[in-house]
C-alpha cells in the first residue's frame, strides 16, 4: 500500500511517501480501505518524537481518519464490511490501508462525506469531553477559547455554545475571528491587538471566564490565567505555542482556581465508555442540527502530507486540514 512514512524522528519534511507493508490485523480489530484522514498537532508532536507514546521506526502517522471496512478480526460485532466509518488509531492514519480497534470506529453521521468525517473524532470529542466531564461547563458560564480558529479550538465554541454557555473566542485576526463568531462565538478578542485580560473583564462586567479552553499554552495560557474567574477552571488542551507554561500557585489559591489537564487519548485505554458516550451525543448533535458540518480550510491529496502538516504548523490553516486518499 501507499503510506507516508516517518523513518527518523525530526521535522515534518522528513516525512516522504513510499510503499508499506499492509497492517497486519488482529482479533477484535478492523481493516479499514482510508478515503480521508485529518491532520492534528499531536502528529507533529509523534514525527519530533515528543510524544506522550512513542511509535517504534518506521511508522505511518495519522490519528483520526474515515473509510470503509474491507476486513473483520476474529470476535467483531456489530460491524460489517462495507460499513462507512470514522476511526481513531494510535497511527497509521495516512496510508491507503489502516488497522484499529472495533472499539475505535464509529459510524458516518448522516450527511457528512469522507473528509468531513475524518475531521471529527478527535476535535470534536476532545473539545466534549474536555468542556463536559473536564471542566464541567454549566449553562449560563462565561467560556473563553484560546486559539478559537484551530481545529479544536472551533469545535470547542460550537460545543460550549450547544451546552448553553457564552463564548467570547480569542484569535488572531479579524478573518479567524470572523469565522469563530460564524459557528456561534458570542464576543471576539483579536489576542494579538488587545489585552486578553482587560478585554475579558470588559465583557464580563469584571467576573473573568468561567472556563478557559487553550490549546496554544505559552504567552496566552499566562495572559487567560489572569482574568479567570473565582473558582474557574483552565482546561490544558495542548501547546500550538511550542512553549509548555507554568501556573503560578499563588493565583491559582487566591482564586480558588483549577488548572486541569485534558489527555483525550489517555480514555482509550484507561476508560474508553467515556468516548463511546461521547461520540453517541455528537452524533446526535450532528444529526439534529445542533452542530454544523465540519471547517475544512484545505483539502489535499495523501501525497502532499507535509504541506498539510505545514499548514497546521504556520498557522495558515482555520478548523480542520484533511488528506484525500483515493478516488
Amino acid at each position: 500500500m501507499r503510506a507516508i512514512l516517518c523513518d527518523n524522528f525530526g521535522a515534518i519534511e522528513g516525512l516522504r511517501l513510499g510503499d508499506a507493508p499492509d497492517p497486519a490485523i488482529g482479533p477484535h480489530e478492523v481493516r479499514l480501505q482510508m478515503r480521508a484522514a485529518s491532520v492534528n498537532f499531536a502528529d507533529t508532536v509523534m514525527i519530533a518524537g515528543k510524544y506522550q507514546e512513542m511509535p517504534e521506526l518506521p511508522f505511518v502517522p495519522g490519528l483520526e481518519g474515515a473509510g470503509e471496512i474491507i476486513e473483520l478480526g476474529a470476535g467483531v460485532t456489530g460491524l460489517a464490511v462495507g460499513d462507512r466509518v470514522m476511526a481513531t488509531l494510535p497511527r497509521g492514519a495516512f496510508a491507503e490501508q489502516a488497522v484499529t480497534e472495533a472499539t475505535q470506529v464509529y459510524a458516518i453521521p448522516d450527511g457528512l462525506d469522507f473528509a468531513e468525517a475524518a475531521a471529527v473524532p478527535v476535535a470534536y470529542s476532545t473539545s466534549h469531553v474536555a468542556l463536559t466531564r473536564r471542566g464541567a461547563l454549566q449553562p449560563g458560564e462565561t467560556l473563553l477559547v484560546l486559539g478559537a480558529a484551530g481545529g479544536v479550538g472551533l469545535t470547542a465554541v460550537e460545543i460550549g455554545k450547544a451546552l448553553g454557555a457564552t463564548v467570547i473566542a480569542a484569535a488572531s485576526g479579524p478573518e479567524k475571528l470572523a469565522l469563530a463568531t460564524a459557528h456561534g462565538a458570542d464576543h471576539a478578542i483579536d489576542y494579538t491587538q488587545d489585552d486578553l485580560r482587560s478585554a475579558v473583564r470588559e465583557i464580563t462586567a469584571g467576573h473573568g471566564a468561567d472556563v478557559i479552553y487553550d490549546p496554544v499554552g505559552g504567552d496566552a495560557f499566562n495572559a487567560a490565567l489572569r482574568c479567570i474567574a473565582w473558582e474557574g477552571r483552565l482546561l490544558v488542551i495542548g501547546f500550538a505555542s511550542g512553549e509548555v507554561p507554568q501556573a503560578a500557585a499563588n493565583y491559582l489559591l487566591v482564586k480558588n482556581a483549577s488548572v486541569v489537564g485534558v489527555y483525550w487519548g489517555a480514555y482509550r485505554k484507561n476508560n474508553p465508555g467515556v468516548i463511546r458516550d461521547s461520540f453517541a451525543t455528537l452524533g446526535r448533535w450532528f444529526a439534529d442540527g445542533t452542530l454544523q458540518k465540519p471547517h475544512i480550510s484545505h483539502r489535499l491529496p495523501l501525497e502532499q502530507a507535509v504541506d498539510a502538516l505545514q499548514l497546521l504548523t504556520s498557522r495558515r490553516s482555520t478548523g480542520k486540514v484533511v488528506l484525500t486518499i483515493g478516488e
